[in-house]
Order: structure tokens, then C-alpha cells, then sequence
């Protein structure tokens, strides 16, 4: 009997080259398969030990290693969502809070237009104030 195929091929990387399943879960999916492949081992060895075996426990052996594959399939795929999700709601974070940041510059920048544009018109007023008294001294006898 051959070994039991790979559950899942290997984690291909998410957006901005982030792996999409971390390295623990990697680690914990390769305990589990060797695991499985020591168990499926042990038996095949005890069926051989017992003289050819049984063929509905060699059937109930194959459906156990493809319920296996299909559930270890079905849990990384489910943990590949949630980190998926995850790194969603990190990156509408980051675009609310860079479009916050975006926003308080904008303000900043109008407030500084305004106090420059106010500073100018005050300068302006008193600047022709000043000229006027200049004209009344320079036509006072």
C-alpha cells in the first residue's frame, strides 16, 4: 500500500508576500500527518503480520486516511480563512487611519492658509492706515 498523499499543498503566500499560515500551524500540520503515517504504518504491519489481511479493514483503513486528509484539508483551509480575515481587518485599519492622517494634514494645511491669508489682510489694513496718518501729517501746515 502506498503512503497516504500530502493534505495540503504547501501555503502559498498571501497578499504582500505574508504566508498565509503561520509557521506554527505548519509545524503542527506535519506532526499530525507523521502521526497519521505511524498509525497507518502500525496497522499495515499488522495486517501483513496477520497473513494477507482483511479486505474491509484495508476499505475502513483507506476511508480513515481519506477522512483524515479531508479533515486536516478543511481545518487549515478554515485556519487560512480566519488569518486571511485577520490581515483584512488589519489593512482597513490602516487605510482608516491613513486616511485620518490624510485628513489632519488637509486641515492643518487650510488653517495654515487661513492664518497666513488673515495675517496678510490685517497687515494689509494696517499698513494703509499707517499711510493715511502719513498723508494727514504731510498735508498739516
Amino acid at each position: 500500500m502506498n503512503a497516504a498523499p500530502n493534505p495540503v499543498d504547501p501555503p502559498a503566500p498571501g497578499p504582500r508576500g505574508v504566508p498565509s499560515v503561520s509557521v506554527a500551524a505548519d509545524r503542527a500540520r506535519a506532526q499530525l500527518h507523521e502521526e497519521i503515517e505511524r498509525v497507518r504504518a502500525g496497522v499495515e504491519e499488522m495486517l501483513a503480520e496477520q497473513g494477507g489481511g482483511d479486505e474491509d479493514l484495508r476499505r475502513e483503513l483507506d476511508a480513515l486516511r481519506e477522512d483524515t486528509r479531508l479533515y486536516v484539508k478543511k481545518r487549515v483551509r478554515r485556519s487560512e480563512k480566519k488569518l486571511e480575515q485577520s490581515v483584512q481587518k488589519v489593512d482597513q485599519r490602516t487605510r482608516r487611519l491613513e486616511d485620518r492622517f490624510d485628513q489632519f494634514e488637509s486641515d492643518r494645511q487650510a488653517a495654515e492658509y487661513r492664518i497666513h491669508s488673515e495675517t496678510e489682510r490685517m497687515l494689509d489694513g494696517l499698513l494703509q492706515e499707517v499711510r493715511e496718518i502719513a498723508n494727514l501729517l504731510t498735508k498739516a501746515p
